[in-house]
């Protein structure tokens, strides 16, 4: 299957300083809020109202997997169901593809729900009376589409989750990660823009789970696709996500890529969540080099053309056996077929402690032996 060429800068989900109270005093208590400024735990006190969500703003973007991380009550589920309105934010917007929901009336809102986002819970929620099929199409059923084209589109779908030979068995028959795949099949019938899930896979055996990861993965991007994943396991969402946002308490801490968050932890509690995240596939060149000016600075007359090339992209365990193969070396860091870093094993061991380039001075590196 060829991944579809899509504009990654086009802003499909837009959260604009979004909010959500629970209880009976919400509304005054989202006015104590904007008027005073109250925290979490003085809205709790005054008003006996949960803060769900606080000022969150985000942007996920066509083709994107933005995953959403955070600590059980941390507000991700929450956030999650805000995005089609299956609750109503107490203040802010939400808008798909340019559109508020909270100005759309019912009908409208199912439309969009309909046609432009599937969802996919934790719970699968199968119908135990109906075929893996019949399941898939279930949603084209509730829209009115007919028998034959809802099951022609269900079989496509089930076909690109590797289900096709189990459409005629029933959710029973069917192991947990199966039963996922059918959840998955039918959130894509409608051929939906955004997938939104909620802890698919959190329920699932390890390997199982790893094993979806990648094919989730792997089937969003080539469907060109824009997903929004809830989770608690940093390591599913560094697997899974191009960016991860970090939830704590109703806010979110930190949004980046996995490299930004691992090397550039905003704060104490962001820098505990990725202490014991392995370095090795997840820190690249780019991220470890001495940029060339500043290397020559130290070493004007340094000859770069006979030390190992490698790219930016290249990771920190491939980086280690080129060093090796290299006796150890500096390797040179090459982008359009010009030097634009060189990395020593000094900087290779700050990669593996999470110090990122900017935090290296000029005295550490190392000059090629000559």
């Amino acid at each position: 299957m060829t991944t579809v060429k899509i504009d990654t800068n086009e802003v499909l989900v837009d959260c604009q300083s979004v909010w959500k109270i629970f209880g009976q005093n919400a509304k005054a208590a989202m006015q104590a809020v904007v008027q005073q400024g109250l925290g979490k735990t003085q809205v709790l006190q005054d008003f006996s109202c949960v803060v769900g969500v606080s000022d969150v703003s985000l942007q996920v973007r066509r083709g994107e997997i933005f995953c959403i991380m955070g600590l059980s009550g941390s507000g991700k589920s929450t956030l999650i169901r805000l995005l089609n309105k299956l609750i109503t934010p107490s203040a802010g917007k939400v808008l798909v593809k340019g559109k508020d929901l909270s100005a759309l009336s019912p009908a409208q809102l199912r439309d969009v729900r309909a046609k432009h986002i599937g969802m996919v819970f934790q719970s699968v929620a199968l119908l135990p009376n109906r075929t893996v099929l019949e399941n898939t199409a279930f949603g084209l059923e509730v829209q009115g589409v007919g028998k034959a084209e809802r099951y022609k589109v269900a079989e496509r779908a089930l076909a690109k989750v590797g289900l096709t030979d189990w459409a005629s068995r029933y959710p029973s028959e069917l192991s947990g990660g199966m039963q996922q795949r059918v959840g998955l099949a039918r959130a894509l019938t409608a051929d939906p823009e955004i997938i939104l899930m909620d802890e698919p896979f959190s329920a699932l055996d390890p390997l199982i789970r790893r094993q979806l990861q990648d094919e989730f993965r792997q089937l969003t991007k080539e469907l060109g696709k824009s997903a929004v994943f809830i989770t608690h396991d940093l390591e599913e969402a560094i697997r899974i996500g191009d960016r991860i946002a970090i939830m704590k308490d109703g806010v979110i801490i930190q949004v980046g890529t996995a490299e930004e968050i691992v090397l550039n932890p905003a704060d104490d509690y962001v820098a505990e969540f990725v202490a014991g995240i392995s370095r090795l596939h997840l820190v690249k060149a780019h991220s470890v080099m001495t940029p060339i000016a500043r290397y020559t600075q130290a070493f004007p007359l340094c000859d770069f053309s006979k030390l190992t090339q490698t790219s930016p992209d290249t990771d920190i365990d491939a980086l280690i056996g080129l060093t090796m193969g290299a006796d150890l070396e500096p390797l040179a860091v090459v982008e359009h077929g010009v030097v634009v870093g060189i990395i020593t094993p000094k900087d290779l061991l700050r990669g593996v402690q999470g110090i990122p380039n900017d935090a290296q001075a000029v005295a550490p590196v190392m000059e090629p032996s000559t």
